[in-house]
């Protein structure tokens, strides 16, 4: 028998880790009228099975490890054994005498695309099964022709674990009895067509170690217990076209740092954070990346955990109780996603199983050359079931509030930063990616129908139609898009010498030509403040005064045009330098008058902005906004009405230089006093306090389309907001 054993073709599979089909012959098995049980432990001296006559030893039929039992009677199943090894005797459950646990439904609509709990059938689960504790794994491997888990359980040895498929599925299934949650593990497959054996983290795993380690890790089952229920059901039921919505952007890794320059967990920047933006008047936070990534300096922009909250800022928990704590402060949060492309970092999801599998590939189709990165084959059905679940699994599991997409734009264009003959057209012969424009209407239809309240925001940055309009119209369907014209045309004219604004004045007044062609949001991210651009302070013309000064006018600007809005850490405390990934900001600047004022400004221009209808009722109407005077290009002076959907208004002036202007008159739509909301030059700002405390009576005097007039101080590159009186 021994003989036969050692000489048994599939035990050659199984020692030279190549069986596709290991429940086929491992475990419990009827053969020749007898039962007979089969369990590769290549690190046990001995082994014993438990039967109705108590505890049988095992013979080892091959000195790599291979135990074998025969016996007339079938054990009970799951078997259980006795093993010793490394001076030590434990009992475990035979691996491979349990049921499969995935559903032929959930394989179905897998390979459909329609799995939005995908995350549910693959990865890594704490389950109990026939009465048996451990952990579910399992992973999609179309081209494999075995797939293996190790991990630190078994040595990292790829003959012990081999998983069974599920079918013509491509998913890859294993029980494994007795694991306990931390352990850390990976996926070990070889090709079907090379042989080639390559060791990958998990695509679906919700943890893993710190880098730079690249394991997946068992994570426990959510622990954390929500308080949210009135913000979710508050958000479920808001109005948020014509609500304010303030951003706040952050990198979490260095927003600030704790001792030594450490990272700060997620529950203690929840601490910091949430009164911060609190006090500062922002309605969101939005994170940059907080999935696993391996390197720093892409910002998680370069995701390899899709799944994983990165154990730089601690365990999944940690970040629910990070959510639940901005919404029970009344703050939304919204996470960077990154469906666009991934690193090609061997150990990730680059070809995957051996073959282009998550990519595509021709590299015409399936490389950003500009990235050195590759792009997501949206066409194949599990691929964009992948990006879906994991849409899907962010704002189910954690109770995200929306989701800003990045780099559209790349998306959009077959042709994307791409050279003629560097890429293929579509089957019309165009340049549209048609695959991503369907993945994306999906992705929205799915947000928008399962989660109410929740958006979409689209970082995207040409001409395409519909961005934020609803599919069934012929949009792409995200709720928002980012306006990148108007932040290039902005932040271009600010950089100008003012003497110089009155060429450029038509950079202030263009946007209003297609303001309401999508629902904007105004961004000053982190993309301007980075990579030799300079910070918002320091792009600023003149001496320190006039920076200053400048800066408070832009965020005035900024906070009074139609639009949402977002600005990036730093901008709210005038951060001189520009960020850096490895360092918390410059706290110490709130010591000094001058950045102490930006933060007041910024906490006022916020409170003002979601505190009066008038700043945000209409941002993505024509009804909302109305120009006083668009033309004074010689002395770079805009003055504009906000407006209300109940009638209710604020004037908003800007002057653009450092002149103050005297006696300005601008005409008004009503009779009587009005009053300074907000004037960017008062001292409290750090400003020279010019401006009209006393309060500004109309005067019966027509003016610029107007029935009333009232005459203004206008403070030198200063904003002023004004409101009738009641």
């Amino acid at each position: 028998m021994a003989s036969k054993q050692k000489n048994d073709p599939q035990l050659l599979l199984v020692l030279e880790a190549r069986h596709h089909n290991p429940f086929a012959w491992l475990g419990l098995h009827r053969e020749a009228g007898a039962s007979i049980l089969r369990t590769f432990l290549p690190y046990a001296g001995r082994v014993w099975l438990q039967t109705s006559q108590g505890w049988e030893e095992l013979k080892r039929t091959h000195p790599d490890g291979l135990y074998v039992w025969t016996g007339k009677e079938e054990p009970a199943r799951p078997c259980l054994l006795r093993i010793e090894q490394d001076g030590k005797t434990f009992e475990q459950h035979d691996t491979y005498t349990f049921a499969p646990l995935a559903t032929d439904h959930d394989l179905h609509l897998f390979g459909e695309g329609r799995l939005r709990r995908a995350y549910d059938l693959l990865g890594a689960h704490p389950a109990r099964t026939q009465e048996v504790d451990g952990v579910k794994f399992a992973v999609w491997a179309p081209n494999a022709e075995r797939v293996s888990v190790i991990g630190d359980f078994n040595r990292w040895d790829g003959r012990i674990h081999p998983m069974r498929a599920l079918g013509s599925s491509g998913v890859w299934e294993l029980f494994i009895p007795g694991l306990p949650t931390g352990s850390l593990y990976k996926f070990e497959i070889r090709n079907r067509h090379t042989g080639h054996t390559m060791v990958k983290t998990d695509p679906y795993g919700f943890s893993f170690e710190v880098r730079p380690g690249t394991a997946s890790r068992v994570t426990a089952d959510p622990a954390h217990n929500w308080g949210d229920g009135a913000w979710m059901k508050q958000r479920g039921e808001a109005d948020w076209l014509h609500a304010p919505m303030n951003v706040y952007e952050l990198h979490a890794g260095s927003w600030r740092r704790g001792e030594n320059n450490r990272f700060l967990n997620f529950r203690e920047l929840a601490d910091q954070l949430v009164p911060y933006v609190k006090e500062l008047g922002f309605t969101h936070i939005e994170l940059m990346p907080i999935s696993e990534h391996p390197l720093d300096e892409s910002w998680g922009y370069q995701t390899t955990g899709y799944f994983g909250v990165s154990s730089r800022f601690g365990t999944p928990d940690d970040f629910r109780a990070f959510v639940d704590a901005c919404h029970q402060a009344h703050i939304g949060v919204i996470l960077d996603w990154v469906p666009a492309h991934f690193p090609k970092d061997s150990w990730a999801l680059a070809r995957f199983d051996g073959t282009a599998l998550y990519e595509h590939e021709d590299p015409r189709l399936g490389e950003h050359q500009d990235w050195g990165t590759y792009i997501f084959n949206y066409g194949r059905n599990e691929v964009r079931n992948f990006l879906l679940a994991n849409a899907h699994y962010l704002l189910s599991e954690f109770h995200i509030d929306g989701l800003r997409v990045d780099a559209v734009a790349s998306m959009l264009y077959l042709d994307y930063s791409r050279k003629h003959g560097e890429w293929l057209p579509n089957k019309y012969g165009g340049r549209e990616n048609l695959e991503a424009i369907d993945f994306m209407k999906e992705l929205n239809m799915m947000v928008h129908e399962e989660f109410p309240g929740a958006l979409t925001i689209a970082e995207e940055s040409t001409a395409w139609p519909m961005i934020s309009r609803p599919v069934y119209l012929g949009g792409l369907g995200f709720s928002m898009k980012w306006n990148m014209g108007w932040m290039n045309d902005t932040l271009a004219y600010f950089k100008q010498d003012p003497v110089h604004r009155r060429y450029h004045h038509n950079s202030l007044t263009f946007g209003q030509l297609y303001a309401y062609t999508e629902n904007f949001v105004l961004p000053f991210s982190h993309d301007e403040v980075v990579h030799g651009k300079r910070s918002l302070l320091d792009k600023m013309p003149g001496d320190a005064w006039q920076k200053f000064a400048n800066l408070r006018l832009l965020l005035t600007y900024q906070m009074t045009y139609p639009g949402k809005k977002l600005n990036f850490m730093g901008n709210e405390i005038g951060q001189g330098r520009e960020w850096n990934v490895g360092s918390s900001l410059d706290w110490h600047l709130l010591d000094i008058d001058w950045h102490k004022g930006v933060k007041r400004l910024t906490a006022d221009l916020g409170k003002l902005y979601t505190g009066i209808p008038a700043l945000h009722d209409l941002d993505f109407s024509h009804e909302g906004f109305a120009w006083i005077d668009c033309h004074d290009a010689d002395q770079s002076i805009i003055s504009y009405q906000r407006r209300a959907r109940d009638g209710s208004c604020v004037l908003v002036l800007l002057n653009f230089t450092p002149v103050p202007r005297n006696g300005y008159r601008i005409g008004v739509p009503e009779a009587g006093l009005y009053r300074e909301l907000l004037n960017s030059d008062a001292s409290c700002y750090g400003g020279g306090n010019l401006g009209n405390g006393a309060g500004l009576q109309s005067e019966d005097q027509p003016w610029m389309g107007y029935p009333h007039s009232v005459v203004v101080t206008l403070p030198p590159l200063a904003g002023l907001v004004l409101q009738l009186d009641a």
